[in-house]
Order: structure tokens, then sequence, then C-alpha cells
């Protein structure tokens, strides 16, 4: 190989890599906390985007406030509220996250809930939290912070007969699916007593504020953590539809088989005639009654449980792929966002941006195309060790191998830090992968097949490892030439 060639592509390496990173921590929950809420003594000031704010809400109406934090990004969330909010009184709550923090407030109890399949601490937060929010009355306001991950660390079977070893193999089969993320989300909602809107359902008199970071497409926000808090408009026959579509039936525990064919599987929470999204932009200022009266009004026909809410989203994918495109510009790329391949499964995602980043580089040949959202991928086997990410780069190095001498590059990696069930956040592709992969034994179509993406990356020094981030904006894919 040319010692130069191989030069340039270590740095572009290392220019993706430091993209991916500064994108990620240019996310941060404390800035993007200041830029939608402030605190001022007992009053919390909703700052409007439009300049037409701020709505408030006034924290002495309240005896108790009960904070509830779900997710990756559990943990700095509450950190901040934490640190914005002086109230303390009455301030009880509840933290559930994958990564216990080093520094703990003993005003929470704190539960190390498993992804991306469920452990023992998921089911007992999620106890915990149905304890704790049912004791709410009227004078009690609820935080719900709620971040990416929490359908699989925070759970719950709605029939108590089930067991967790069952509910793995659940959480097992659904991922293998190649279902979307709100299919799939669509099926954990009616399984389980704390998602579809059954915590809300929990505390119906209590005023509940929730404040999300997403991991999933704007347009299925009821889908993070699969909507604990929010209305489903999903339905029973939509579960038996995509148990069918999917064919999973013969593929799950017979104690959720028997579940989900009950004649009386219980419908989840939420005006059903309505279509996603649901989240209305709920005024907080007035007195407490005209605050709900008109909230009761913007939820007309959702249970009484939903009409005193408000969401607020505090980050998204979105700031992920514009603090990218900035930083890509600063290193001196042509910059293109293409965001249209959200949901793919990942061999079409791959054919699809290939051919859009070649088409681009043919009249820009320093180019960043750059694709946020996920990638999808159906399993037929046990896995081997790897991910979305790690599977889409590899599908791209098969393709990149036809350009020998360019300097290409394909990176792809999750905001969390953590792709599929490895400790890599991703992997970086170019046109010699798959020469270096061979000296090592390893053949992509293989690896590809076996689902194990991540020992030939690793063997190559290619793989992308942050460790836990504390954030969940989905995954970051950059394909980079740098041709001038």
């Amino acid at each position: 190989m040319n010692p130069v060639s191989d030069s340039a592509l270590d740095a572009m390496h290392a220019t993706a890599t430091g993209i991916f990173t500064g994108a990620v921590k240019a996310c941060s929950i404390g800035q993007a906390f200041d830029r939608r809420i402030r605190f001022e003594g007992d009053t919390m000031h909703r700052l409007l985007p439009d300049g037409s704010g701020p709505d408030s809400i006034d924290l002495s109406c309240y005896k108790r406030i009960f904070v509830v934090a779900l997710g990756k990004a559990a943990g700095p969330m509450l950190d901040v509220l934490m640190e914005r909010m002086k109230r303390r009184q009455g301030l009880r709550g509840i933290c559930c996250t994958n990564q216990l923090p080093s520094s703990r407030n003993w005003r929470f109890r704190y539960f190390e809930g498993g992804h991306p399949l469920p452990n023992e601490d998921s089911f007992a937060a999620a106890r915990a939290v149905l304890a704790m929010v049912k004791k709410a009355k009227k004078d009690t306001l609820i935080f719900f912070l709620i971040s990416g991950g929490g359908s699989a660390m925070f759970d719950l079977p709605l029939d108590p007969q089930i067991s967790l070893d069952d509910t793995i193999a659940f959480h097992q089969v659904l991922l293998a699916s190649g279902a979307p993320i709100h299919e799939i989300n669509t099926l954990r909602k009616h399984f389980s007593a704390v998602k579809g809107g059954r915590l809300a359902i929990a505390a119906p008199d209590a005023a509940k504020v929730s404040l999300l970071v997403p991991d999933v497409p704007l347009r299925s926000l009821d889908a993070l953590s699969s909507g604990p808090t929010s209305p489903d408009h999903s339905t029973v026959p939509e579960v038996r539809e995509l148990i069918e579509r999917y064919k999973l039936e013969e593929k799950l525990p017979a104690s959720i088989r028997a579940f989900f064919d009950r004649e009386d599987l219980p419908e989840s929470p939420g005006n059903k005639s309505w279509l996603p999204p649901f989240f209305p932009k709920l005024p907080w200022g007035g007195t407490l009654a005209t605050r709900r009266a008109t909230a009761a009004a913007s939820m007309s026909g959702e249970d009484p449980a939903f009409r005193d809410s408000v969401y607020e989203i505090l980050l998204s994918g979105h700031d992920l792929v514009e603090n990218a495109r900035i930083l890509a510009e600063q290193e001196g790329y042509y910059v293109a966002v293409d965001n249209s391949c959200d949901d793919w499964d990942y061999a079409d995602a791959a054919r699809y941006l290939l051919e859009r980043f070649h088409s681009l580089r043919a009249t820009h040949p320093k180019l960043c195309l750059i694709s946020g959202g996920e990638v999808t991928v159906t399993m037929d086997r046990t896995p081997g060790a790897g991910g979305r990410n790690q599977q889409f780069v590899m599908e791209c190095a098969l393709e990149l191998e036809q350009h020998p001498g360019e300097r290409l590059t394909v990176f792809s990696a999750g905001s969390d830090g953590i792709d599929g069930n490895t400790q890599s956040a991703g992997a970086i592709a170019d046109p010699t992968t798959v020469a270096r992969a061979h000296t090592f034994g390893f053949h992509l179509k293989s690896s590809l097949a076996a689902f194990d993406a991540c020992p030939m990356f690793t063997a190559l020094g290619d793989r992308v490892v942050t460790g836990p981030t504390g954030q969940n904006l989905r995954d970051l894919r950059l394909l980079m030439a740098d041709n001038d």
C-alpha cells in the first residue's frame, strides 16, 4: 500500500471521529435545558422559540414534586434539573438508567436497568415508579425526564405471571425482527404495565411535565421509551397484524403468545381516532384552573390523566446532525444532509447513500454526506458481536473496495456510545478495509451473514469507541471524500 495514501486515510478516520465526538459533545443537556427552561425562585418558565413566551408554572402550587428519570440520558437530565430547580420541599424521585452515576442525590432511588435487554432492575424500577406515582394527588407535580433506551431498562409485563426470562426473550425477538422502532414499540406498549401511557394513567390527578430527549423519529415521539406518559394511538388489531406480518408468533415464548392471543387483550390508553403526532404545545401560564381547562380543550377526547400534561423536546437527532454539519464545514468539506433512509434496512440504506455520495462527489471532490437516524437489521440466527452501525459500515466497505487509491471514508456510530451487543459505538471503513480484513482471515460477506462485524473492526483498529456518552440522539453516518 502507498504510505501517503495510508496516512491520508488515517487522517480522514480521525477527522470523521472528531466530527462525531464533537457533534455529540455539542449536544449539551445543560445548554439545551437552558434554551427551553428557566427557574426563578418557585417559578418555572418555558422559553418559547418564537419569542412570544415565556409560559410559566408556579411550583408553590404543589405540596409534593416527584421526578422520574428514565433512559440513557437520565443521569445528566436529572443532574441539570436538580442544579436549576432550587425547590426541595416534598421532592422525591427515581432514576433508572443503564449506568449508575458515581454521585447520587439522597432524595432519589437509583436503578441500573438492562439494555438492550431488560434485567431485574428494569422490573424493580418499574414497580418502584408505579408505587410512587400512585401516591400523587392534585397537589402533586411530576417531572418525567425521558430519553432513549427506556423501553428495555424500564419494563414490567401487564400480565404479572410473565417472567423476566420470557420478557427478555420477547425483547430479543423484537430486536431481531427488522421492524422499525415505532412498530416494535407498538408491541411493547401493549405488553407493558408502564408503557403506552400507562404511567400517566397511574397518576390521574397529578400535573405532569415530560421533558424529552428522543432517540426516535420526531414523527413518532410517542415511541420514545415506548411512550410511558403519552396517549397511545396504536390499537390491538395493529398489534395482531404486526405479529402476523413479521411472523413473530412461533418465535415468542408460550406465555407471551398466550398473552397476545387473549380475546380480551387490554387496549392501551389513548384516543384511537387520533393520528400521531399527538404532542400539543400546551400553555403553562395563568392559574392552575385556567391551565387545566386549556389543556383539557387541547387534549379533547383523551383520557383525563393526559389533560394536565406538558411535553417539551429538549434535544433531538436534528441537533446532532446540525452540529456535525457545522464541524464538517469548518474542516473545509462541502456538506450535504440526507436523512431519508431513516428506519430503512441497513443494506438498502448503504446502497442509497453510496449512490448519492458518488453522485455528489463528482462535482464536490471534498465532500461530507451526513445522514441521521437509524437503520434496521433483520436477524435470522443468533447474532455474533455487532450492531446496526457496524453492519452498515461493513456493507459499505464492500462497495468502497471498488475505488482503490481514493480518499473515501464511511463512518457510522450511535450517539449513546453503544452499538448492538458490543461496547463499540460503531465503525469506520475505507477502500482498503476489505483487503486488510483478508490479511486477518476475515471475509466480509460471511461476517455480514453472521451479524458478527465487531471482531473484524476490532482486529483492524477501526472500531469507534467512546464509552457511554450519557446521550442518545440516534445514529450519525458520515460518507466523506477528500480527493482535491
